[in-house]
């Protein structure tokens, strides 16, 4: 089975001061990867993962390990969809020795989590922020909560939306329509500079 579900989240005013500062970190950490895909040309999450992730994880410690490879998962998923896409006007395709525009993340971009960094059990959902755990009642039906025990869930995405935040739990294998408009929301603002 596949498809997304997205789920409205409630939070309270310091819940929500939590997630965006959780929001703003990860924008940081993708904004410290994206200039060395542009130098090295290197955007296979597992390449830029062996390249990035030492200097990502001593540069924002306050992530934690898996925060970090979530964000450089962020940085190869955009720049497959920069880069990679034919339909988009910085397609590597038609000019190979072109200089690759910087990818450029906003604060409210989307967060990645993932099993390790959030979890849903008994209605309670626990996901990870900068200042520990944050843990509250997502009141989901048990339909919800035994697709996300039982099925293979390819992403979970944090978006801000409507000055508040939902969640979108994309379940699916690897063949899933990865250009799904609810599945490929980036705010990527992308420079012609080229990173110095």
């Amino acid at each position: 089975m596949s498809g997304t579900v997205t789920i409205r989240l409630r939070l309270s005013d310091d819940q929500a001061v939590r997630l965006k500062a959780l929001q703003a970190r990860f924008a940081d950490a993708c904004n410290f990867i994206a200039p060395m895909v542009v130098q090295t040309r290197c955007w296979n999450r597992v390449g830029l993962h062996h390249m990035a992730y030492k200097s990502v994880r001593e540069r924002f410690p306050q992530l934690g390990s898996q925060m970090v490879s979530n964000a450089i998962y962020s940085v190869s998923r955009a720049c497959r969809k920069v880069y990679q896409d034919p339909q988009s006007q910085w397609f590597v395709g038609r000019n190979t020795s072109a200089v690759l525009p910087l990818l450029r993340f906003l604060p409210t971009s989307p967060v990645f989590f993932d099993r390790h960094t959030l979890s849903l059990k008994s209605g309670v959902l626990s996901m990870f922020t900068l200042d520990g755990r944050l843990r509250f009642q997502l009141g989901v039906s048990p339909d919800i909560e035994s697709r996300f025990a039982n099925e293979k869930l390819r992403e979970i995405v944090l978006c801000a939306e409507n000055a508040g935040f939902v969640l979108r739990f994309v379940f699916g294998d690897a063949d899933h329509d990865a250009n799904d408009p609810e599945v490929s929301r980036f705010e990527v603002v992308i420079s012609e500079e080229s990173a110095a």
